[in-house]
Protein backbone atom coordinates (compact mmCIF):
# COMPACT_ATOMS: atom_id res chain seq x y z
CA UNK A 1 0.00 0.00 0.00
CA UNK A 2 3.07 2.36 0.86
CA UNK A 3 4.34 2.45 -2.60
CA UNK A 4 1.08 2.67 -4.60
CA UNK A 5 0.26 5.82 -2.30
CA UNK A 6 3.50 7.38 -3.02
CA UNK A 7 2.90 6.47 -6.75
CA UNK A 8 -0.28 7.79 -6.44
CA UNK A 9 1.14 11.13 -4.92
CA UNK A 10 3.80 11.42 -7.63
CA UNK A 11 1.05 11.18 -10.52
CA UNK A 12 2.14 7.48 -11.57
CA UNK A 13 -1.52 6.50 -11.24
CA UNK A 14 -4.38 7.14 -12.62
CA UNK A 15 -7.28 8.85 -10.40
CA UNK A 16 -10.51 6.63 -10.33
CA UNK A 17 -14.13 7.20 -10.52
CA UNK A 18 -16.23 4.48 -10.26
CA UNK A 19 -19.54 4.08 -11.71
CA UNK A 20 -22.86 1.48 -12.44
CA UNK A 21 -24.65 2.49 -15.53
CA UNK A 22 -27.85 0.69 -16.74
CA UNK A 23 -28.85 0.91 -20.42
CA UNK A 24 -32.02 0.03 -22.25
CA UNK A 25 -32.60 -2.38 -25.45
CA UNK A 26 -32.56 1.47 -27.24
CA UNK A 27 -29.03 2.11 -26.06
CA UNK A 28 -30.12 4.94 -23.73
CA UNK A 29 -27.68 5.10 -20.67
CA UNK A 30 -28.23 6.55 -17.15
CA UNK A 31 -25.71 6.43 -14.34
CA UNK A 32 -27.20 4.80 -11.38
CA UNK A 33 -24.50 6.07 -9.31
CA UNK A 34 -20.82 7.84 -10.78
CA UNK A 35 -19.08 11.14 -10.48
CA UNK A 36 -20.63 14.31 -9.23
CA UNK A 37 -19.34 16.31 -11.68
CA UNK A 38 -21.24 16.62 -14.37
CA UNK A 39 -18.59 16.84 -17.26
CA UNK A 40 -17.28 13.75 -15.89
CA UNK A 41 -20.88 11.76 -16.09
CA UNK A 42 -21.18 12.82 -19.51
CA UNK A 43 -17.99 11.38 -20.67
CA UNK A 44 -19.46 7.90 -19.05
CA UNK A 45 -22.34 8.60 -21.09
CA UNK A 46 -20.90 9.17 -24.19
CA UNK A 47 -18.36 6.63 -24.14
CA UNK A 48 -21.38 3.70 -23.32
CA UNK A 49 -23.43 5.28 -25.79
CA UNK A 50 -20.83 5.07 -28.40
CA UNK A 51 -19.74 1.97 -27.81
CA UNK A 52 -22.03 -0.53 -26.01
CA UNK A 53 -24.97 -2.17 -28.64
CA UNK A 54 -28.30 -1.53 -28.65
CA UNK A 55 -31.62 -2.62 -30.84
CA UNK A 56 -30.54 -5.81 -32.90
CA UNK A 57 -27.03 -5.57 -31.84
CA UNK A 58 -27.65 -5.82 -28.46
CA UNK A 59 -30.14 -8.74 -29.05
CA UNK A 60 -27.18 -11.14 -31.17
CA UNK A 61 -24.76 -10.24 -28.32
CA UNK A 62 -26.92 -11.34 -26.04
CA UNK A 63 -28.32 -14.54 -27.62
CA UNK A 64 -24.41 -15.11 -28.45
CA UNK A 65 -23.61 -15.25 -25.09
CA UNK A 66 -26.26 -17.44 -23.97
CA UNK A 67 -25.51 -19.59 -26.22
CA UNK A 68 -21.40 -19.87 -25.50
CA UNK A 69 -22.22 -20.43 -21.77
CA UNK A 70 -23.92 -23.38 -22.35
CA UNK A 71 -27.16 -22.82 -20.40
CA UNK A 72 -28.98 -22.83 -23.58
CA UNK A 73 -30.33 -26.46 -24.38
CA UNK A 74 -31.03 -27.79 -28.19
CA UNK A 75 -29.33 -26.60 -31.27
CA UNK A 76 -30.37 -23.68 -33.34
CA UNK A 77 -29.85 -23.12 -37.48
CA UNK A 78 -32.58 -20.43 -38.91
CA UNK A 79 -33.20 -16.90 -38.09
CA UNK A 80 -36.36 -18.42 -36.39
CA UNK A 81 -34.60 -20.63 -34.07
CA UNK A 82 -32.54 -17.38 -33.06
CA UNK A 83 -35.21 -15.24 -32.80
CA UNK A 84 -37.12 -17.14 -29.89
CA UNK A 85 -34.78 -16.71 -27.45
CA UNK A 86 -36.31 -13.85 -25.53
CA UNK A 87 -33.56 -10.95 -24.90
CA UNK A 88 -33.81 -8.80 -21.41
CA UNK A 89 -34.41 -5.00 -22.15
CA UNK A 90 -32.09 -3.90 -19.11
CA UNK A 91 -28.39 -4.15 -18.94
CA UNK A 92 -26.17 -3.01 -15.73
CA UNK A 93 -22.86 -2.59 -16.05
CA UNK A 94 -20.26 -1.41 -13.71
CA UNK A 95 -16.69 0.19 -13.89
CA UNK A 96 -14.74 3.11 -13.72
CA UNK A 97 -13.44 6.04 -15.49
CA UNK A 98 -9.23 6.48 -14.71
CA UNK A 99 -7.96 9.64 -15.62
CA UNK A 100 -3.95 9.77 -15.91
CA UNK A 101 -1.75 7.77 -16.70
CA UNK A 102 -2.69 3.92 -17.48
CA UNK A 103 -1.20 0.77 -16.60
CA UNK A 104 -1.92 -2.25 -18.72
CA UNK A 105 -4.56 -4.52 -17.61
CA UNK A 106 -5.31 -7.33 -20.37
CA UNK A 107 -8.40 -9.10 -18.30
CA UNK A 108 -10.26 -5.66 -18.24
CA UNK A 109 -12.42 -4.18 -21.38
CA UNK A 110 -10.91 -0.47 -21.54
CA UNK A 111 -12.09 2.60 -23.92
CA UNK A 112 -9.93 5.12 -24.73
CA UNK A 113 -11.42 8.57 -24.01
CA UNK A 114 -9.63 12.00 -23.41
CA UNK A 115 -7.13 12.23 -20.60
CA UNK A 116 -7.84 8.64 -19.86
CA UNK A 117 -9.90 5.25 -20.16
CA UNK A 118 -13.26 4.04 -18.84
CA UNK A 119 -12.58 0.39 -17.61
CA UNK A 120 -15.61 -1.59 -17.78
CA UNK A 121 -15.50 -5.01 -14.92
CA UNK A 122 -19.07 -6.40 -14.81
CA UNK A 123 -22.36 -6.87 -17.02
CA UNK A 124 -25.50 -8.05 -15.81
CA UNK A 125 -29.08 -8.23 -16.75
CA UNK A 126 -32.54 -8.50 -16.20
CA UNK A 127 -36.32 -8.49 -17.33
CA UNK A 128 -38.01 -6.87 -15.08
CA UNK A 129 -35.42 -4.73 -13.42
CA UNK A 130 -35.75 -6.00 -10.05
CA UNK A 131 -33.81 -10.10 -10.45
CA UNK A 132 -30.06 -9.26 -12.03
CA UNK A 133 -28.16 -12.05 -13.94
CA UNK A 134 -24.78 -12.61 -15.25
CA UNK A 135 -23.41 -14.92 -18.16
CA UNK A 136 -20.96 -17.29 -17.26
CA UNK A 137 -18.09 -17.14 -19.47
CA UNK A 138 -16.93 -19.72 -21.55
CA UNK A 139 -15.06 -22.69 -19.29
CA UNK A 140 -12.65 -23.12 -21.82
CA UNK A 141 -11.89 -22.82 -26.23
CA UNK A 142 -13.42 -26.24 -26.22
CA UNK A 143 -16.37 -25.30 -25.25
CA UNK A 144 -16.55 -22.27 -27.73
CA UNK A 145 -16.09 -24.42 -30.79
CA UNK A 146 -18.73 -27.34 -29.72
CA UNK A 147 -21.27 -24.51 -29.91
CA UNK A 148 -19.96 -23.34 -33.14
CA UNK A 149 -20.51 -26.72 -34.48
CA UNK A 150 -23.67 -27.51 -32.77
CA UNK A 151 -25.25 -24.23 -34.07
CA UNK A 152 -25.67 -23.58 -37.53
CA UNK A 153 -26.83 -20.61 -37.03
CA UNK A 154 -23.56 -19.12 -36.36
CA UNK A 155 -22.99 -19.05 -40.28
CA UNK A 156 -26.10 -16.44 -40.33
CA UNK A 157 -25.17 -13.00 -41.88
CA UNK A 158 -26.87 -9.60 -41.75
CA UNK A 159 -27.89 -7.77 -44.37
CA UNK A 160 -24.96 -5.72 -46.12
CA UNK A 161 -24.91 -2.39 -46.03
CA UNK A 162 -22.01 -1.66 -48.42
CA UNK A 163 -18.05 -1.59 -48.72
CA UNK A 164 -16.08 1.55 -48.14
CA UNK A 165 -12.34 2.82 -48.54
CA UNK A 166 -10.73 4.91 -45.59
CA UNK A 167 -7.79 6.32 -46.78
CA UNK A 168 -6.20 7.54 -43.35
CA UNK A 169 -2.94 9.80 -43.04
CA UNK A 170 -1.45 9.29 -40.15
CA UNK A 171 -1.64 13.26 -39.03
CA UNK A 172 -5.64 12.82 -38.90
CA UNK A 173 -7.25 12.81 -41.59
CA UNK A 174 -9.33 10.52 -43.24
CA UNK A 175 -11.22 10.16 -46.81
CA UNK A 176 -14.24 7.65 -47.16
CA UNK A 177 -14.68 6.37 -51.03
CA UNK A 178 -17.75 5.60 -51.67
CA UNK A 179 -19.63 8.29 -49.25
CA UNK A 180 -21.81 6.11 -46.59
CA UNK A 181 -24.72 6.60 -45.38
CA UNK A 182 -24.17 10.34 -43.29
CA UNK A 183 -25.58 8.45 -40.00
CA UNK A 184 -22.93 6.33 -40.29
CA UNK A 185 -19.84 8.42 -41.20
CA UNK A 186 -18.67 9.68 -37.84
CA UNK A 187 -18.65 5.37 -36.60
CA UNK A 188 -16.59 4.27 -39.88
CA UNK A 189 -13.78 6.86 -39.52
CA UNK A 190 -13.42 6.07 -34.99
CA UNK A 191 -13.76 2.31 -36.52
CA UNK A 192 -10.92 3.17 -39.26
CA UNK A 193 -8.56 4.93 -36.32
CA UNK A 194 -8.90 1.74 -34.15
CA UNK A 195 -7.87 -0.55 -37.07
CA UNK A 196 -4.92 1.81 -37.97
CA UNK A 197 -3.91 3.09 -34.42
CA UNK A 198 -4.45 5.65 -32.63
CA UNK A 199 -1.58 7.42 -31.56
CA UNK A 200 1.49 7.51 -33.52
CA UNK A 201 3.22 4.65 -31.47
CA UNK A 202 -0.04 1.90 -32.39
CA UNK A 203 0.26 3.40 -36.12
CA UNK A 204 3.88 2.29 -36.47
CA UNK A 205 3.10 -0.93 -34.16
CA UNK A 206 0.24 -2.13 -36.26
CA UNK A 207 1.82 -1.67 -39.16
CA UNK A 208 5.06 -3.62 -38.33
CA UNK A 209 2.86 -6.00 -37.44
CA UNK A 210 0.94 -6.20 -40.41
CA UNK A 211 4.46 -6.55 -42.14
CA UNK A 212 6.56 -8.88 -39.52
CA UNK A 213 9.08 -6.87 -39.71
CA UNK A 214 10.12 -4.83 -36.58
CA UNK A 215 12.18 -2.53 -38.25
CA UNK A 216 10.04 -1.40 -41.84
CA UNK A 217 9.57 1.83 -42.50
CA UNK A 218 6.42 3.75 -40.89
CA UNK A 219 3.71 4.98 -43.35
CA UNK A 220 2.18 8.30 -43.51
CA UNK A 221 -0.68 7.32 -44.98
CA UNK A 222 -3.17 3.82 -45.26
CA UNK A 223 -5.68 2.95 -47.10
CA UNK A 224 -8.52 -0.31 -45.86
CA UNK A 225 -11.57 -1.81 -46.56
CA UNK A 226 -14.35 -2.09 -44.71
CA UNK A 227 -17.65 -4.58 -45.39
CA UNK A 228 -20.71 -2.84 -43.20
CA UNK A 229 -23.77 -5.47 -42.36
CA UNK A 230 -26.36 -5.31 -40.29
CA UNK A 231 -26.18 -7.60 -37.15
CA UNK A 232 -26.27 -10.84 -38.06
CA UNK A 233 -28.80 -13.27 -35.60
CA UNK A 234 -25.61 -14.07 -33.92
CA UNK A 235 -21.90 -13.13 -33.48
CA UNK A 236 -19.30 -15.69 -34.40
CA UNK A 237 -15.93 -15.04 -33.30
CA UNK A 238 -14.36 -16.61 -35.72
CA UNK A 239 -16.63 -14.15 -38.37
CA UNK A 240 -14.14 -11.58 -38.84
CA UNK A 241 -16.12 -8.28 -37.28
CA UNK A 242 -13.68 -6.31 -35.75
CA UNK A 243 -16.05 -4.02 -34.41
CA UNK A 244 -20.20 -2.94 -33.79
CA UNK A 245 -20.42 0.45 -34.01
CA UNK A 246 -24.05 2.93 -34.26
CA UNK A 247 -25.83 -1.20 -34.73
CA UNK A 248 -23.46 -2.09 -37.64
CA UNK A 249 -20.97 -4.58 -38.07
CA UNK A 250 -17.69 -3.67 -39.69
CA UNK A 251 -15.75 -6.06 -40.98
CA UNK A 252 -11.97 -5.32 -42.51
CA UNK A 253 -11.23 -6.66 -45.76
CA UNK A 254 -7.88 -6.99 -45.60
CA UNK A 255 -6.85 -8.63 -48.65
CA UNK A 256 -7.75 -4.95 -49.62
CA UNK A 257 -5.55 -2.97 -47.50
CA UNK A 258 -2.70 -1.08 -48.85
CA UNK A 259 -0.38 1.58 -47.46
CA UNK A 260 2.12 4.70 -49.37
CA UNK A 261 4.99 5.71 -47.61
CA UNK A 262 5.15 9.07 -49.65
CA UNK A 263 1.80 9.74 -50.62
CA UNK A 264 2.15 8.81 -54.00
CA UNK A 265 3.29 5.08 -54.53
CA UNK A 266 1.45 2.48 -52.54
CA UNK A 267 2.15 -1.54 -51.77
CA UNK A 268 -0.23 -3.91 -51.01
CA UNK A 269 0.12 -6.04 -47.45
CA UNK A 270 -1.39 -9.01 -49.02
CA UNK A 271 1.05 -9.01 -52.09
CA UNK A 272 3.76 -5.71 -51.61
CA UNK A 273 5.04 -7.01 -55.20
CA UNK A 274 1.73 -6.84 -56.48
CA UNK A 275 0.98 -3.60 -58.65
CA UNK A 276 -1.56 -1.61 -57.06
CA UNK A 277 -4.72 0.39 -59.19
CA UNK A 278 -4.21 3.76 -58.82
CA UNK A 279 -7.56 4.29 -57.20
CA UNK A 280 -5.79 2.07 -54.22
CA UNK A 281 -10.15 0.98 -54.51
CA UNK A 282 -10.44 -2.86 -54.15
CA UNK A 283 -12.65 -4.73 -56.86
CA UNK A 284 -15.70 -4.32 -55.49
CA UNK A 285 -15.21 -0.88 -54.92
CA UNK A 286 -13.59 -0.22 -58.37
CA UNK A 287 -16.45 -1.38 -60.26
CA UNK A 288 -18.74 1.10 -58.94
CA UNK A 289 -16.35 3.77 -60.44
CA UNK A 290 -16.35 1.90 -63.86
CA UNK A 291 -19.66 2.86 -65.03
CA UNK A 292 -21.43 4.73 -68.32
CA UNK A 293 -22.26 8.05 -67.85
CA UNK A 294 -23.43 11.17 -69.73
CA UNK A 295 -22.09 14.60 -69.48
CA UNK A 296 -23.88 17.64 -68.88
CA UNK A 297 -23.62 21.66 -68.55
CA UNK A 298 -25.24 23.33 -66.67
CA UNK A 299 -24.93 26.87 -66.33
CA UNK A 300 -25.70 29.84 -64.06
CA UNK A 301 -28.60 30.90 -66.68
CA UNK A 302 -30.38 27.96 -65.99
CA UNK A 303 -29.47 26.81 -69.39
CA UNK A 304 -28.53 22.78 -69.14
CA UNK A 305 -26.75 21.22 -72.12
CA UNK A 306 -26.25 17.64 -72.81
CA UNK A 307 -23.18 15.93 -74.73
CA UNK A 308 -24.97 12.34 -75.05
CA UNK A 309 -28.38 11.41 -76.10
CA UNK A 310 -31.05 11.52 -73.19
CA UNK A 311 -34.82 9.83 -73.69
CA UNK A 312 -36.80 12.55 -75.02
CA UNK A 313 -39.28 11.57 -72.01
CA UNK A 314 -37.03 11.71 -68.95
CA UNK A 315 -34.95 15.09 -70.66
CA UNK A 316 -37.32 17.54 -68.79
CA UNK A 317 -37.40 16.18 -65.51
CA UNK A 318 -33.69 15.97 -65.36
CA UNK A 319 -33.41 19.58 -66.39
CA UNK A 320 -35.90 21.04 -63.75
CA UNK A 321 -33.75 18.06 -60.98
CA UNK A 322 -30.80 19.56 -62.47
CA UNK A 323 -31.89 23.31 -61.85
CA UNK A 324 -33.26 22.42 -58.49
CA UNK A 325 -30.35 20.52 -57.27
CA UNK A 326 -27.33 23.47 -58.51
CA UNK A 327 -29.49 26.87 -58.39
CA UNK A 328 -29.31 27.04 -61.91
CA UNK A 329 -31.49 30.12 -62.87
CA UNK A 330 -31.22 31.95 -58.97
CA UNK A 331 -27.94 34.04 -58.89
CA UNK A 332 -27.91 33.76 -55.51
CA UNK A 333 -28.84 30.03 -55.08
CA UNK A 334 -26.38 29.21 -57.62
CA UNK A 335 -23.23 31.13 -55.86
CA UNK A 336 -24.29 29.25 -52.85
CA UNK A 337 -24.29 25.88 -54.79
CA UNK A 338 -20.84 26.81 -56.39
CA UNK A 339 -19.11 27.64 -53.25
CA UNK A 340 -20.45 24.89 -51.20
CA UNK A 341 -19.03 22.61 -54.18
CA UNK A 342 -15.81 24.17 -54.63
CA UNK A 343 -15.06 24.02 -50.66
CA UNK A 344 -15.64 20.85 -49.93
CA UNK A 345 -13.30 19.83 -53.36
CA UNK A 346 -10.80 21.70 -52.03
CA UNK A 347 -11.09 21.58 -48.47
CA UNK A 348 -8.55 23.40 -46.04
CA UNK A 349 -6.72 24.49 -48.97
CA UNK A 350 -9.23 27.58 -49.22
CA UNK A 351 -8.80 29.91 -47.15
CA UNK A 352 -12.33 32.81 -47.54
CA UNK A 353 -11.82 35.83 -45.14
CA UNK A 354 -14.96 36.41 -43.60
CA UNK A 355 -16.73 39.42 -45.86
CA UNK A 356 -15.47 37.85 -48.54
CA UNK A 357 -16.80 35.10 -51.37
CA UNK A 358 -15.29 32.95 -53.67
CA UNK A 359 -15.84 33.76 -57.63
CA UNK A 360 -18.74 32.70 -59.09
CA UNK A 361 -18.40 30.18 -62.06
CA UNK A 362 -20.49 30.48 -65.06
CA UNK A 363 -21.15 26.61 -65.80
CA UNK A 364 -19.99 23.28 -63.80
CA UNK A 365 -19.87 19.96 -66.25
CA UNK A 366 -21.58 17.40 -64.34
CA UNK A 367 -21.77 13.69 -64.98
CA UNK A 368 -24.60 11.35 -64.56
CA UNK A 369 -24.91 7.83 -64.24
CA UNK A 370 -26.61 6.34 -66.98
CA UNK A 371 -28.42 3.62 -64.97
CA UNK A 372 -29.50 7.09 -62.86
CA UNK A 373 -31.64 8.87 -65.69
CA UNK A 374 -34.81 6.91 -65.37
CA UNK A 375 -34.59 6.20 -61.60
CA UNK A 376 -37.42 8.21 -59.29
CA UNK A 377 -34.75 9.25 -56.82
CA UNK A 378 -33.42 12.49 -56.95
CA UNK A 379 -29.94 13.42 -59.15
CA UNK A 380 -28.57 15.37 -56.28
CA UNK A 381 -27.75 11.98 -54.86
CA UNK A 382 -25.66 10.36 -57.69
CA UNK A 383 -23.94 12.80 -60.24
CA UNK A 384 -20.10 14.07 -59.94
CA UNK A 385 -19.03 17.32 -60.81
CA UNK A 386 -16.30 17.22 -63.24
CA UNK A 387 -15.15 20.91 -64.46
CA UNK A 388 -15.87 24.85 -63.87
CA UNK A 389 -15.29 27.53 -66.02
CA UNK A 390 -15.70 30.77 -65.04
CA UNK A 391 -15.12 32.79 -68.43
CA UNK A 392 -17.17 30.40 -70.22
CA UNK A 393 -13.92 29.63 -72.65
CA UNK A 394 -11.61 28.32 -70.33
CA UNK A 395 -12.38 24.85 -68.25
CA UNK A 396 -10.82 24.03 -64.98
CA UNK A 397 -11.00 20.25 -64.08
CA UNK A 398 -11.60 19.61 -60.57
CA UNK A 399 -9.24 16.70 -60.18
CA UNK A 400 -6.54 19.03 -61.26
CA UNK A 401 -4.46 21.38 -59.09
CA UNK A 402 -6.84 24.79 -57.43
CA UNK A 403 -7.79 26.69 -60.90
CA UNK A 404 -5.98 29.99 -60.90
CA UNK A 405 -8.83 32.01 -60.62
CA UNK A 406 -9.09 31.00 -56.84
CA UNK A 407 -5.21 31.05 -56.18
CA UNK A 408 -6.14 34.64 -54.14
CA UNK A 409 -7.80 31.90 -51.82
CA UNK A 410 -5.66 29.46 -51.23
CA UNK A 411 -4.70 29.28 -47.62
CA UNK A 412 -1.12 30.50 -46.21
CA UNK A 413 -0.04 27.18 -45.16
CA UNK A 414 -1.61 25.29 -48.67
CA UNK A 415 1.43 26.83 -51.22
CA UNK A 416 4.68 25.99 -47.83
CA UNK A 417 3.74 22.48 -47.44
CA UNK A 418 3.35 19.31 -49.17
CA UNK A 419 0.11 19.13 -50.20
CA UNK A 420 -0.43 15.41 -50.98
CA UNK A 421 -2.13 14.78 -47.40
CA UNK A 422 -4.82 17.07 -47.95
CA UNK A 423 -6.85 16.01 -51.23
CA UNK A 424 -7.08 13.04 -53.24
CA UNK A 425 -4.71 11.68 -55.63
Amino acid sequence: MGEAKRRKQLGLMPTVHPFEAQLDASGAVTLVRGPDDAGLTQVIVDALKATQSSGPAWASEYRTSLLLSSTQGGTLSTVEDVEAIVVPDLRRITGELALGPQGSNSEQVSIPVEGGAIRLREQRHSFDGQRWQTLAAPRSPQQVMSALQNNAAFNLQGELIGQFAAEHWQAGRIDIEPDPPEELLEALEEVAREWHGETEELWAEIHRDRMEADDAPVPIVRRSGFELRHPAPLQNPLGGVFAIRSGVEFIPVMESDTYSLDGETWTSYADPDAEVDGSHLPPELASIFDMATVGVTVYADGRVEFEDDVPAEHRERIETELREATGAGTADEWAEWTAQMLTETYGDELNVPEGQSLPVPVAVRLDLPEDALQDPDPLSQTFMESEVTFDGQQWRDLFDDVPPELAPFIGSSAGSEDDSGDRLN
